[in-house]
């Protein structure tokens, strides 16, 4: 029994080690070590090739993680939408409320802001949805989630990429 544990306590830190190892492996050396006397240097994978490795988890992340139409349809509601129009209504009441003379009879000026706060309930939505339909075209087209993550990740010191990494290689051998 005995040697079973120290087997599995040995294996364990034997797979321990050659992951840490192989982390480090493939981030050292970080900048280039020419060998002197030939044309031959020594670069850690992960630095060499830095930027494709950005860009293709920029890809994977838009591609198959986060769309922009995902992120928009968190942030556009039916609650968000009705808070809008909402907001809307009250303000162009409010403002004709004050520019309407007061010459007009309140009688009259009561009946025109119905009129008007009516005519915001059914034209208003249509306006938002078709707002909102161009703006979300408009962010599909200009926002990049694949090059900002792509971006973020270049901007990244690969200490601290390589530290992250280790830990969470070390999370999974817990």
């Amino acid at each position: 029994m005995l040697k079973i544990i120290i087997m599995i306590v040995v294996g364990g830190i034997i797979g321990w080690v050659t992951n840490v190892l192989a982390i480090k492996m493939l981030f050292r050396p970080i900048h280039p070590i020419k060998i002197p006397l030939t044309n031959f240097k020594i670069h850690g994978l992960i630095p060499r090739r830095r930027s494709e490795i950005a860009k293709s988890i920029g890809e994977a992340v838009e591609n198959e993680l986060i769309k922009v139409n995902d992120i928009i349809e968190q942030l556009v509601t039916d609650e968000s939408k009705t808070e809008v129009l909402e907001g809307i209504r009250k303000r162009v009441l409010k403002t004709l409320d004050l520019k309407i003379p007061s010459l007009i009879p309140s009688s009259i000026k009561q009946k025109l802001l119905e009129y008007i706060g009516e005519q915001i309930d059914v034209e208003a939505a249509g306006i938002l949805d078709r707002t909102i339909d161009d703006l979300t075209n408009k962010a599909i087209e200009k926002v990049k989630v694949g090059q900002m993550v792509a971006d973020k990740i270049d901007e990244f010191e690969l200490e601290k990429i390589e530290e992250m990494i280790l830990q969470l290689s070390s999370l999974l051998h817990k």
